[in-house]
């Protein structure tokens, strides 16, 4: 993120991947791309939802000549805002993010209705907390915290029902909120990517199973049959590997925007 005057930034998404928590030296190629591509064609059909990060500017237009081939379909310039693991949650405690959820509940198994469950923002380096509505509250008030949760169930509802009609699931995604100087809560990040969703495609979905999905499930597959720790360095993704992620990619993308 690089600042654009005093109110504006501009976003570059790499093809920089991680797994497990390790940032690994082999990029997945046009990765940024895809997300950025999926990320303006969400804002711009949900934008009748609430407002969003959007401003319009072309990302070449505020850098230097020979820097625009770095952005090219890989950033956008946003407002600046002030900034104010269910499975396992689920199968400790019966509940998640403070929901009690049905008994009995199978792996990926559909809930009986979508459901808000919150994240606070957690230090540098450090995961982001799953926390309960009641923390949300204390945050941000109690106003601000109910339309949080209603923007935000409106928002997966709509993106669910149009991916379905595209072979896609969206099983659970994460959105990221900011307020503009005067107070109005923005839709804002990266919206309804591979990176920040689970894409599932519709007819391979089984209860009891994780399904097939639309991101770096080729990468974890093959570092799981590697000797490594789980810690840096990585090792070096095959070629087979890049390249079969980078198609699980794009399709994601082909499909919703066809």
């Amino acid at each position: 993120m690089y600042a654009v005057g005093d109110d504006k930034l501009l976003i570059v998404a790499t093809d920089r991947i991680s797994a497990f928590d390790v940032i690994l030296d082999d990029p997945i190629p046009g990765k940024g791309q895809v997300l950025t591509a999926l990320t303006d064609f969400w804002l711009e059909k949900l934008a009748h939802v609430m407002p969003n990060q959007s401003t319009g500017i072309d990302p070449q237009s505020v850098v230097a000549a020979d820097e625009r081939d770095q952005v090219i379909g890989r950033a956008v310039v946003v407002k600046r805002y002030l900034i104010g693991s269910g499975w396992k949650d689920y199968q400790d405690t019966g509940a998640i993010c403070g929901i009690k959820l049905p008994a009995g509940l199978k792996q990926a198994a559909q809930l009986p209705e979508p459901i808000f469950t919150p994240a606070a923002k957690a230090e540098m380096g450090a995961h982001d907390e799953n926390v309960d509505f009641d923390h949300v509250v204390r945050e941000v008030g109690h106003e601000m915290a109910e339309h949080i949760r209603t923007v935000t169930l409106k928002l997966y509802a709509e993106a669910a029902a149009f991916a379905r009609t595209k072979g896609i699931m969206i099983a659970d995604t994460k959105f990221e909120f900011g307020l503009s100087d005067d107070g109005t809560l923005h839709l804002m990040d990266e919206v309804l990517t591979p990176d920040s969703s689970r894409f599932w495609p519709a007819d391979e979905y089984r209860e009891g199973i994780s399904p097939p999905s639309f991101d770096k499930q080729f990468v974890r597959d093959w570092l799981e049959t590697q000797p490594w720790g789980k810690t840096p360095p990585a090792p070096r993704l095959p070629a087979e590997v890049l390249e079969r992620t980078a198609a699980k990619y794009r399709e994601a993308l082909d499909r919703l925007t066809a």
